[in-house]
């Protein structure tokens, strides 16, 4: 399931026009976007190691599940859709809430998202797909925020951003 078109968006996240992925990307353009954060019954969280050959990001630990919705989808259900497609597994989502961020990333390329962040608890293992997934593993929250203190560069930008949001609002660990 390629996503080869992104939704621009004002700061407001009305949408404007559709434009490729890759040159919203290499132009800096403000576009809509989705993090999955997925839980299990232990409180632990699913990160994965996103596939070597992606455009930007390759083998760096990142949430359950991130995409770009596409013109005629509804966010929450384009965000359930790709967790479907990238880790095998489905589960209800809440939406936390949304952010704006803004990152230079590898291969001269901007992250500029208006990001929309969902929750959502499952015990099902899941079943990644090779083409987007290389590893991924289930982690306690406190350990997470270890290892990403001690090694930012390893995990990507957006999800080092949302991780702080999430802990703060939705597992309520006081740092």
């Amino acid at each position: 399931m390629e996503r080869n078109k992104v939704v621009l968006v004002n700061e407001d996240d009305f949408a404007l026009a559709e434009m490729d992925k890759m040159q919203a990307h290499r132009d800096g353009k403000l576009h809509r976007a989705f993090s999955v954060f997925i839980f299990n019954l232990k409180g632990e969280m699913l990160i994965h190691q996103r596939a070597n050959h992606k455009y930007h990001g390759a083998g760096l630990w990142t949430n359950a599940c991130c995409s770009h919705p596409q013109w005629n989808e509804r966010v929450k259900e384009s965000a359930k859709e790709r967790l479907q497609f990238e880790m095998g597994m489905s589960c209800d989502l809440e939406h936390l809430f949304s952010f704006i961020y803004k990152a230079t990333v590898e291969n001269g390329l901007m992250e500029y998202e208006y990001d929309h962040v969902f929750v959502g608890y499952t015990n099902a293992e899941p079943v990644p797909n090779i083409l987007e997934v290389q590893n991924y593993k289930w982690i306690a929250p406190e350990e997470l925020l270890k290892q990403v203190a001690a090694q930012p560069q390893d995990f990507t930008y957006w999800f080092r951003v949302a991780l702080e949001k999430v802990m703060d609002l939705f597992v309520g660990i006081n740092r």
